[in-house]
């Protein structure tokens, strides 16, 4: 996901890392390169219209008794306008277009995973409905949170397929939207690092709750599906083995690192966000698989609960991380195996969690 600020605190949230777009930017096929570029100034310009807020959020409790929340689907007609029309609402029978489907079951199965597993009524955690806007844009190369709602593009078709197929891709935005309510990580260095890949976390697990897949049987990536079939790669990010989704001639190579021996020190990326959180990313799939079992229940818990429970910071580095998740298995679980595979993790990244 990327995020564009401006100096009036204004942000714009998107699935297609900065380092992607940059290299399509230089592609020598001059409709890659302008649709690129299409891509790239029409976030700048969204930038402008969509705030994420600046200070941590605190919602009221849902009311009493409420077990669902309103999903709504709209249909941009290919216009850059949102939300467009209202084409599908939770309870309706399937619509014939496969998009829209997509788009909510998406949206259906995150609240899925954050109700029945954490208790979370929505990402508000007071039942904030879930609305997504498909089809925006021509050829548009990403899908994004702009604050309240999701929106897809279609993909141009060449290098990219529609942004609904990967579940994951979802949960990862719409998770951006529980640590705005929660943390408020800080979108800059290691803080931003720990916010894209609290949601690669979750965004993995709601694909993998619901599709009943254990730690062990899940495949850990990010974006599986969207790449067109001549694309070199799998995906976009993998937790399981950082560096390793894609390797094209037209995306470059994946650049994320799996350890903090391979750090990358860079000013672009707001300093490297998409880059630098393959490491806390590998840091959840070793201790989630040591365990065994499911992933969302003990070792996403621990995370959950790291994330929401109020003492990580906006500023918080892998380290203080490390450490919180480490106090937090302490907490649920004592010295038991949780909390071992936590420290163990983290030290196999070369992050000291105790």
């Amino acid at each position: 996901m990327s995020v564009l600020t401006d100096e009036a605190g204004f942000a714009f949230c998107a699935i297609l890392p900065p380092h992607i777009l940059d290299r399509l930017l230089q592609s020598r096929d001059p409709v890659i390169a302008r649709r690129a570029r299409k891509t790239v100034e029409h976030d700048a310009l969204h930038r402008t219209r969509r705030r994420i807020a600046a200070v941590r959020r605190t919602a009221a409790p849902p009311p009493a008794g409420l077990t669902g929340v309103r999903r709504t689907v709209y249909d941009a007609a290919h216009q850059q306008t949102t939300p467009g029309r209202e084409v599908h609402t939770e309870g309706e029978a399937p619509s014939g277009d496969e998009t829209v489907n997509r788009a909510d079951a998406g949206l259906n199965a995150t609240f899925e995973l954050y109700s029945k597993v954490y208790g979370r009524h929505s990402v508000d955690d007071s039942g904030l409905p879930l609305n997504a806007t498909v089809h925006y844009s021509e050829n548009y190369d990403n899908a994004f949170w702009d604050g309240s709602q999701m929106v897809f593009g279609d993909g141009d078709g060449r290098l990219f397929g529609d942004f609904t197929i990967p579940l994951e891709i979802i949960g990862h935005e719409l998770t951006h939207g529980v640590t705005q309510y929660t943390a408020n990580l800080e979108y800059y260095g290691q803080s931003g690092a720990l916010n894209e890949s609290v949601s690669d976390v979750f965004g993995t697990l709601v694909k993998q709750y619901a599709l009943g897949q254990s730690a062990g049987g899940a495949d850990w990536l990010i974006g599986e599906g969207l790449l067109a079939p001549t694309v070199h790669g799998s995906a976009l990010r993998s937790l399981k083995a950082p560096g390793t989704a894609y390797d094209d001639p037209q995306l470059g190579k994946d650049p994320q690192p799996a350890a903090m021996s391979d750090y990358v020190r860079t000013s672009r990326d707001n300093g490297g966000v998409h880059i630098n959180s393959g490491i806390p990313n590998h840091a959840f799939y070793l201790a989630a698989t040591a365990l065994g079992g499911n992933a969302w229940e003990h070792a996403g818990n621990i995370w959950y609960h790291t994330l929401t429970g109020g003492d990580l910071t906006g500023d918080a580095d892998f380290s203080g991380f490390a450490r919180l998740t480490t106090a937090t298995a302490r907490s649920l679980y004592g010295e038991g195996q949780e909390t071992q595979a936590v420290l163990h993790a983290w030290n196999t990244v070369g992050i000291p969690a105790s």
